[in-house]
């Protein structure tokens, strides 16, 4: 496997641990307060991460068993608003994360080499490969965690 690859999935194994030590001290008001115009408020961050990682595993396991299966999406604004998506407590999300990366992690590392390249067809950003997915979903934790950083910066002293 590629240094790259390992390192691509080495930020997706620690994804939920370093939700979980960012998260831990705060508040329901923390976690539930968009401090930021335009922007989520820290429990949305962490829901949304548990659903659309769930989603995106999914979608890795078509890729991996059909041929270009096309990749359903979704409207990740619509999700957030979903009561459960606005919830204080993000443990079952964490719980959720934890699991799921632990799954996605083996399914990683097991890949054989010549199904890095397999595809699927997603309607908005047209063909996905197995590594695409992996970067981008490395990618995407860590801009979240970026995200509740900044949200938690700009709550008023």
């Amino acid at each position: 496997m590629s240094a790259q690859r390992d390192q691509w999935i080495a930020q997706i194994e620690q994804l939920p641990a370093q939700l979980t030590e960012l998260v831990r001290p705060l508040s329901p008001s923390q976690l539930t307060t968009a401090f930021l115009a335009n922007e989520w408020s820290v429990a949305q961050n962490i829901h949304h991460l548990a659903d659309s990682h769930l989603n995106s595993y999914i979608r890795c396991k078509l890729i991996a068993t059909e041929q270009n299966p096309t990749l359903k999406p979704y409207d990740q604004e619509l999700w957030a608003n979903f009561g459960d998506a606005q919830q204080a407590d993000v443990e079952i999300s964490l719980q959720l994360l934890r699991s799921l990366h632990a799954r996605w992690v083996q399914f990683w590392r097991e890949l054989p080499e010549d199904a890095w390249e397999r595809t699927g067809f997603h309607p908005e950003n047209g063909p996905v490969s197995l590594l695409n997915v992996v970067e981008t979903y490395a990618d995407h934790g860590l801009g979240h965690i970026d995200q509740i950083q900044r949200t938690l910066a700009a709550e008023p002293q």
